[in-house]
């Protein structure tokens, strides 16, 4: 009797701490998941900060552009404005260009009109002493 009392005793033993490693490893497991998790959030959480500041700066430099363009149009400095325009044409060619719509073909209003925008960039940048790179 007193054996069979001895190995219930062991028996009860062995399940109650294999039932208390079992916890354990649970508990650690969900706070790794939580940790994991939060650090995550955190993660994206930066990435959007940045995101913002970015658009923020990306904002105030086309307004500062803008502002400077709107000056040199008052001072009455129209090659400022030429040069403006030049370059917000080149950029939306650029984009159109890169667009995943592979059925988009542009044509000019008039042939001359892109020649002469950059005709007139090249102009400008004769005027301020830049050296243009020559193929």
């Amino acid at each position: 009797a007193m054996n069979l009392q001895m190995t219930a005793e062991r028996h009860r033993r062995a399940v109650v701490t294999k039932a208390n490693g079992q916890k354990e490893a649970e508990i650690l497991q969900a706070e790794g998941e939580k940790q994991a998790a939060v650090l995550r959030a955190e993660g994206e959480k930066q990435a959007a900060i940045l995101i913002a500041e970015a658009r923020e700066r990306q904002a105030q430099a086309e307004a500062k552009a803008t502002k400077d363009v709107s000056e040199a149009i008052s001072g009455g400095n129209i090659q400022a404005i030429q040069y403006f325009l030049g370059l917000k044409y080149v950029e939306a060619i650029k984009d159109i260009g890169s667009s995943q719509n592979s059925k988009l073909v542009l044509m000019p209003l008039e042939a001359g009109g892109v020649t002469g925008a950059v005709a007139g960039i090249a102009e400008l940048l004769k005027a301020s002493n830049i050296t243009t790179p020559t193929a």
